[in-house]
């Protein structure tokens, strides 16, 4: 995928503000350190596209990037944090479950984990709840670069039994750039419906 544009478009809080127009979505959710923005930042070649900070759940709305004008990444609120009340958090759980439920346009859902880590419950609670919903789910497995090569499959392995399902697990480092083929790979496959006559690259 050659990227030729890649803006930030709105933060959203509720369906009214939501773009509109249709275009293909891929939603991107993890705990609130995984390092969602790195890899959403690394995917589109943009070094602060995606705000990185260095407090976790800064991330407390749905935010909406429009790629070549053709696709959109969706970042959506972590989930994990220990930083925000009890209201907030079921706040934020209603506002991502109105988004997974009723967009139209979303077609392929991310879910983060730490490859260095079993995933908590809070992980395995969100994959539970994504694999019933009716929309393409992948599982990204980050920070490769933090374990040795030869642990890789053994920690990916770890995670599926911990998940408990056969959704496909990618390993990637952001930082590397390692692992990011294969998304676009998925990605260029999930858009090629939407896009029968048109070059997305």
């Amino acid at each position: 995928m050659i990227i030729h544009s890649s803006e930030f478009e709105i933060s959203a809080v509720r369906p009214s503000q939501w773009p509109e127009g249709g275009l293909p979505e891929f939603a991107f959710i993890g705990r609130s350190n995984v390092g969602k923005s790195t890899l959403l930042n690394r995917l589109l070649n943009r070094k602060n596209l995606a705000r990185v900070s260095a407090q976790p759940g800064k991330t407390r709305q749905i935010n909406f990037y429009v790629i070549n004008d053709c696709f959109r990444f969706v970042d959506l609120p972590g989930y994990g944090y220990a930083s925000v009340s009890k209201r907030e958090r079921s706040q934020f759980a209603s506002m991502i479950d109105k988004y997974l439920l009723e967009r139209e346009p979303l077609c392929r859902i991310v879910q983060l984990v730490d490859i260095r880590h079993e995933p908590s419950k809070d992980d395995v609670a969100v994959h539970q709840g994504l694999c019933a919903l009716d929309v393409p789910l992948l599982v990204v497995a980050t920070k490769m670069d933090k374990i040795g090569k030869s642990q890789v499959a053994s920690h990916v392995k770890k995670i599926r039994q911990t998940l408990q399902s056969g959704v496909e697990i990618y390993p990637v480092s952001a930082e590397k750039r390692l692992g990011l083929d294969e998304l676009w790979t998925v990605f260029e496959a999930d858009m090629a419906p939407w896009f029968e006559d048109e070059e997305l690259t």
